[in-house]
């Protein structure tokens, strides 16, 4: 039995409990990623097992009907499934045990312990959190009013994010996404981090828990994994599962930070399941519950009346084009977008925050009449050297001629200096305005 199988059937040990006399179905067929069910009545969303022709069980999920029979989808691997192995239907959606002996702990998709290496989890311990939540009242929510501090100069100088916001960081690939993310678990002010990375390669995951995050970073955090190999419903079934986590710390009055690479690959995931169900494909391929999905995922993070959630949600620009339809719909979502530029990243400047096409929604309300007038500075003097670029590298802008530009031209250096930062630094808010006020004035 693999390590997967084994997870698997220990969750089911939760799960099964006394089913009377519940009507038990058959497997009438398998198509693709989708197993045809007779014999049974569940709902959307029912958390069912299989038991396959060795004798082990499979957890699945209701995903759809067609005509007299129920469509499922896999938790885990199809091997050994055959017509006529016996399904069990349990009643019950998919829930997540939460506590606080999650922390420092690296769990798969399905919220087992994914490192073998330490002691395995105390069922027993904490609560049962359904997946599928809700997001709080409108009229519940908590205004957002305080500075949530980085450590990054470039977020906290010129794109200053609040408790409780919800930011996009977008490029495409290669450019940095994931040192930021590990950057700011490592350096912020938070109580909690949940990291989800989703559809991420495996030798990724490791190289950001030891590398971007850290021991430090991880001893505050919970991660959890759901690589590009597992099916799709584990990957979308690990974005919910991580952002439940994040949901049981805020509840618990913590300052939750919620970071996710990538939305880009949840949407995938989503995309396959849709399409394997029978949904139509509409814009570039991807189905409407995506576009469903993307919404009312992103939506669940934020304040309540208890804590906050601050989201960082990386997404993967398909082919650097920031018009395409998911860079798209979660901008139009989110409260805030971080560009990062593969321009500036050619040119070694980490982390390659492209300012002038980046914004915080929310910086004007949460920042002082100072900070927002250094800010506003540095990003004129910005502008500036941009619109000129061009003329001033092949000459033909005659030093003088306007004081404006020859200002931005002098500030340039100091500017770009302030702007990168190495992933082991960290500046407090502080140390920040200080300077930024020294490379403006």
């Amino acid at each position: 039995m693999t390590g997967i199988e084994a997870c698997n059937v220990k969750y089911l040990s939760r799960l099964s409990t006394q089913s009377g006399g519940r009507i038990k179905g058959k497997v009438r067929q398998v198509i693709g990623l989708v197993i045809e069910v007779s014999g049974i009545r569940p709902f959307i969303g029912e958390i069912c097992y299989i038991h396959s022709t060795s004798g082990t069980a499979f957890i699945a999920e209701v995903v759809g009907f067609r005509e007299k029979c129920s469509l499922l989808m896999p938790l885990g691997e199809l091997h050994g499934i055959a017509p006529g192995c016996v399904v069990e239907p349990t009643g019950k959606s998919f829930s997540v045990r939460v506590g606080e002996n999650l922390k420092g702990k690296v769990l798969d998709g399905l919220g087992n312990l994914l490192d073998c290496g330490l002691p395995p989890l105390n069922s027993d311990e904490g609560e049962e959190y359904p997946v599928n939540n809700v997001p709080p009242n409108p009229m519940e929510r908590k205004p957002i009013e305080s500075i949530l501090q980085t450590g990054v100069k470039v977020i906290d100088g010129m794109l200053t994010c609040g408790e409780g916001q919800r930011v996009g960081i977008f490029s495409g690939s290669g450019v940095g996404k994931s040192t930021l993310l590990g950057m700011i678990a490592r350096h912020s002010a938070s109580d909690v981090n949940v990291i989800a990375l989703i559809g991420e390669r495996g030798r990724e995951v490791g190289d950001f828990i030891r590398c971007d995050l850290g021991e430090e970073g991880l001893k505050r955090s919970v991660v959890i994994v759901a690589t590009s190999d597992r099916p799709a419903l584990e990957r979308v079934m690990g974005a919910m599962v991580a952002v439940t986590i994040a949901e049981y710390y805020r509840d618990c009055g913590a300052k939750v930070i919620f970071m996710m690479d990538s939305v880009t690959r949840l949407c995938m995931a989503q995309r396959e399941i849709g399409l394997a169900v029978g949904e139509p494909p509409s814009t570039k391929g991807y189905t409407p519950s995506v576009f469903a999905l993307i919404a009312r995922y992103l939506e669940r993070s934020g304040t309540s009346r208890d804590g906050s959630i601050t989201g960082f949600y990386n997404v993967l620009v398909d082919g650097d084009d920031f018009t395409e339809p998911i860079t798209d719909a979660v901008r139009s979502v989110l409260d805030g977008h971080i560009v990062l530029s593969r321009k500036l990243a050619s040119q070694n400047h980490f982390p390659a925050a492209d300012v002038l096409n980046s914004n915080s929604r929310l910086m004007l309300n949460l920042v002082n009449e100072k900070h927002r007038g250094l800010a506003g500075e540095a990003r004129k003097l910005l502008s500036t050297y941009e619109s000129m670029e061009d003329l001033i590298n092949i000459g033909a802008y005659a030093a003088g001629s306007q004081p404006e530009i020859d200002r931005a031209i002098q500030k340039r250096p100091e500017l770009l200096k302030f702007l990168k930062q190495e992933p082991e630094e960290s500046f407090d808010l502080t140390d920040t305005i200080g300077q930024l006020e020294r490379v403006t004035y």
